[in-house]
């Protein structure tokens, strides 16, 4: 098979990545003034309950997937095999999930009033299982996944615009938004047989794939726990109202991460590969370059959100969510953490089979999130969710580079990291200044402050790092400089 262009592929994720943050970006400001706080509450109190039988169906077969089918993508045949003995075990984890949803909504009764939401956002898990993304992903399809993203986003905001009219419309928003998130996922499985052929498969040794897979859904399931746990004990603890009010940080929150860190999602296929064919020195040169230019992103942006989290919020949700910008703020650390922590996860444990090391981070980082959730909550609301967030990823992260750390010393150990790090810092310390000086001294609208400090941040932290001499900052701005010859 041909190798795709990873700049490709990371300018098409990147595209992907894009529609995903447009498209809340569209939507969320119309539906949080066209549907009470309390409605946008119960929409994302339904969702962090089914997203743990999207868990429970997906079982982490993903990441195995991913792993190991990267090894036959250049045989068809084997890849076929491999692809439909996956495909049998995800739809047997997709019917006990659908089980276990049914008996909760059975015997928990406070679940009575959100029934029909969770029902509808439940239409996603079936269909995450036929879409075999993973195949997509295993073969850096990325073209055909962006063509597809933008259809049926185009379409949602369509519908939304149509059905989405008044305060009691939550249940056709529920059922938009699984449209938008899983529409294509039919398309997909039609779409893989020009790829492989998948059928169901029953006779082949389930213990080989079953344990890893295992583990790896381990990790994920206390992942998730410490992601969407603190919505789920606020509107057991709290209300809607509160719930809402930290719907609109973590929705903010949520969309940044995955679009910060774009150029991370098309690099693990590659580094799993280079892994399992044991071509570590350029497995080293790509996760350097990789863990470099994520810091140099993702630095910035979280002091951003930090400094710009009210006009934010006004921006997105209006006045009646303000007060959720103090967890916003507080969210904006954890986006740093939680990211280097994914890059160590992914991009390092993963690909080297180190499952139970990140199972161990996991279980320790969702108790801990757990715990403080139950602590803080009841005293401090949606801040104090916030909060068990921030503490919980910079946890995870210790630990998974403690756990990475015979992989990533090297990296740490070279000065052009640490230089390269301190041009980072000081250019962080620059948008820090430039926000304070714009906040004291200028009062514009909220649309004019916003582009000053967006703009005005931007461009000050990339004077910083040129002037720095930052290696990655200065190769990237070579490769625009001949891309525009």
């Amino acid at each position: 098979m041909k190798n795709k262009s990873l700049k490709l592929n990371a300018f098409l994720n990147s595209l992907q990545t894009l529609l995903n943050l447009v498209f809340p970006l569209i939507t969320f400001p119309y539906v949080s003034r066209v549907l009470s706080v309390d409605g946008i509450g119960k929409y994302n109190f339904s969702s962090s309950i089914v997203s743990y039988f999207l868990l429970i169906a997906g079982l982490g077969i993903n990441r195995f997937a991913v792993r190991e089918g990267a090894r036959f993508r250049e045989d068809k045949s084997k890849f076929s095999e491999f692809a439909s003995r996956i495909f049998t075990i995800n739809l047997c984890s997709t019917f006990f999930s659908y089980i276990l949803l049914f008996l909760l909504l059975y015997f928990v009764p406070s679940l009575r009033s959100y029934e029909k939401a969770i029902l509808i956002f439940s239409i996603q898990i079936i269909f995450t299982t036929i879409g075999t993304d993973w195949v997509y992903t295993i073969y850096e399809e990325y073209a055909y996944i962006t063509v597809r993203n933008i259809v049926f986003k185009i379409l949602s905001i369509i519908l939304l615009l149509i059905f989405v009219r008044h305060k009691n419309d939550y249940l056709n928003y529920v059922a938009i938004s699984v449209f938008a998130a899983t529409g294509s996922y039919l398309l997909n499985f039609f779409h893989a047989r020009s790829i492989c052929t998948i059928k169901i498969r029953w006779k082949f040794n389930w213990g080989k794939y079953l344990i890893p897979i295992i583990i790896i859904f381990g990790t994920m399931a206390a992942v998730t726990i410490y992601v969407s746990s603190d919505i789920t004990i606020l509107g057991f603890l709290k209300n809607d109202y509160v719930v809402g009010l930290y719907s609109v940080s973590t929705k903010i929150y949520g969309m940044l991460g995955p679009m910060l860190s774009a150029t991370m999602a098309v690099t693990i296929p590659r580094l799993a590969m280079l892994m399992g064919q044991n071509r570590n020195r350029e497995y080293s040169i790509l996760l350097s370059k990789l863990l470099q230019t994520i810091i140099i992103i993702i630095a910035p942006a979280a002091i951003g959100l930090m400094i710009t989290s009210k006009y934010v919020i006004l921006v997105v949700a209006g006045n009646n969510y303000l007060r959720s910008m103090y967890s916003l703020q507080i969210l904006s650390v954890a986006l740093f953490f939680g990211t280097i922590n994914t890059l160590f996860v992914e991009c390092v444990l993963i690909p080297a089979k180190r499952e139970r090391q990140t199972l161990i981070s996991a279980i320790i980082s969702a108790i801990l999130n757990i715990v403080l959730n139950f602590a803080l909550i009841p005293f401090y609301a949606e801040s104090g969710a916030a909060l068990t967030t921030v503490i919980s990823e910079f946890v995870a992260m210790l630990i998974n580079c403690y756990f990475s750390r015979d992989i990533v010393n090297d990296i740490f150990r070279k000065l052009e990291f640490w230089k390269n790090a301190i041009s980072v810092l000081l250019g962080c310390t620059g948008v820090l200044f430039f926000s304070f000086l714009v906040n004291y001294y200028f009062n514009f609208s909220i649309i004019v402050q916003l582009f000053i400090l967006v703009i005005g941040s931007a461009l000050i932290y990339a004077i910083i790092l040129i002037l720095t001499h930052n290696k990655i900052a200065i190769d990237i701005l070579n490769k625009f400089k001949f891309s525009l010859k």
